[in-house]
């Protein structure tokens, strides 16, 4: 954990390949100093058929599920660090946006664990 799921428009891919695109998201993530960067697990959902306002404008979305503990600065350090990094990679799209939830350790368990 953290976990990063890009969900986007497949088109958005013409401009750069999803290992560069997961790289640059890892990268950002790393460099806020909020996680260890062997933790930092990133996926991308690219979209073929999708709607957005009810038309086909290409966007991208990012959840982060991190773990609780971290602070609202942080966490809008974090989405503000990431929003900013993919808007210069793609100044065409005209939707990007990202929100992040908290993991309760309480109810959190990985295989490690058991």
């Amino acid at each position: 954990m953290p976990h990063f799921v890009m969900d986007c428009s497949a088109s958005i891919l013409n401009s750069h390949d999803e290992e560069f695109i997961i790289k640059q998201i890892h990268l950002v993530a790393a460099a806020t100093g909020l996680f260890d960067e062997n933790d930092i697990k990133v996926r991308l959902n690219p979209f073929k058929t999708y709607s957005v306002g009810n038309t086909l404008e290409d966007f991208i979305h990012v959840f982060a599920h991190i773990m609780e503990g971290r602070s609202k600065e942080q966490k809008a350090h974090l989405s503000k660090q990431l929003v900013s990094k993919l808007i210069v990679l793609f100044p065409e799209v005209p939707n990007i946006a990202m929100n992040i939830s908290d993991f309760e350790k309480a109810t959190y368990c990985n295989r490690a664990m058991l």
